[in-house]
């Protein structure tokens, strides 16, 4: 049982409302037929140096369990990817690398013990059998990659935890299931001492809407993110948003990236790279004209720029409505966004 493509399923029924400003850039496809092949690929988490990608694959509902691929990128070019040494197993899924490369989180139904079963999971209303989740974390040492070892259940707690994102004070960003509507809802846990604490729910998510796969800056300054619910008319289906947070460390209020990011079907997965000002994501669109094997409706990874002035503009609509007194205006012209676009990476 495929895991991406149930909680793509169970999503996909969800139509998100919200309005968005102009592009930078046009998103296009990240390499066609290699990386983004024939089977659904999402979830694109780079080491610090850009030279290797590591990202889950699978292919349908009934199709073999979801694997972790990696690429290295050598004499400019990027390798066939090779499903990873420590996945092909179980069913595991979004990897997620921490900026400074020291660790990598990653979502697998392995069972919690040896000998055990694959964990089920349950949201959106009905329980998926085999199709749970759990985060489970890595140390990057000299010789590779330490052994899995899963977190505890503060954070994974009823079997449904997905789509981890790391901030560079090892702030761990995750969704699961809000306990009373079952709708997925983004919670923070804060790293301190060696230890996540109480995850805390973030406070523009409240279950209302299916909120998804978080893509967190480095600094926390802005959080990219998918959602399902009723946010403003303008999306499409399941469309990517964006929030900021104030100076005083309040979130603003979720905006629409919108343009050309936004197209009908799915758009998820979102993620940030070493490449200053880029965002990947997964899409389900087509690419138009295009006849290829790898253009036929499954998930796909997108990547576009989206420069200073963009994210200036969609700062400034995130806080307007945190800040009645000029705030918002003033906060936008700050340097917060040059985190996406290259200063402080």
């Amino acid at each position: 049982m495929n895991l991406p493509a149930l909680v793509l399923s169970a999503l996909a029924p969800a139509t998100v409302l919200a309005a968005g400003v102009r592009d930078a850039t046009e998103p296009h496809v990240w390499q066609p037929g290699l990386i983004s092949g024939t089977l659904h690929d999402a979830a694109p988490a780079f080491l610090p140096d850009g030279d290797t990608v590591y990202f889950g694959r699978s292919s349908s509902l009934d199709g073999p369990l979801p694997v972790i691929c990696v690429s290295r990128l050598v004499d400019g070019a990027w390798k066939k990817p090779e499903v990873a040494p420590f996945s092909g197993t179980w069913g595991d899924m979004e990897p997620a690398i921490a900026p400074d490369g020291s660790h990598l989180i990653f979502v697998s139904n392995r069972p919690e013990h040896a000998g055990g079963a694959m964990i089920d999971g349950t949201f959106n209303g009905r329980t998926w059998p085999g199709g749970g989740g759990a985060l489970w974390r890595m140390e990057r040492t000299a010789e590779g990659w330490s052994a899995p070892g899963r977190l505890p259940d503060t954070i994974n707690a009823g079997g449904a935890t997905f789509a981890p994102a790391i901030a560079s004070n090892g702030a761990l960003y995750f969704m699961r299931p809000d306990a009373e509507t079952g709708r997925f809802r983004l919670f923070r846990a804060a790293w301190s001492n060696g230890a996540y604490g109480e995850p805390e729910p973030l406070p523009f998510s409240d279950g209302s809407s299916s909120d998804v796969d978080p893509a967190v800056a480095p600094g926390e300054s802005f959080l990219v993110f998918g959602s399902g619910g009723s946010r403003s008319a303008a999306a499409q289906d399941m469309d990517l948003f964006i929030v900021f947070r104030q100076p005083d460390g309040a979130w603003g209020r979720p905006v629409l990236i919108g343009g050309s990011v936004s197209a009908p079907g799915s758009d998820a997965e979102s993620r940030l790279a070493p490449v200053p000002g880029t965002l990947y994501f997964s899409s389900v669109r087509r690419v138009p004209g295009v006849s290829a094997d790898w253009n036929n409706g499954k998930y796909n990874i997108w990547s576009v720029r989206l420069g200073r002035e963009r994210m200036a503009e969609l700062r400034e609509a995130s806080l307007a409505a945190t800040a009645g007194d000029g705030s918002a205006a003033r906060a936008s012209r700050i340097p917060a966004e040059a985190e996406f676009a290259g200063v402080s990476y």
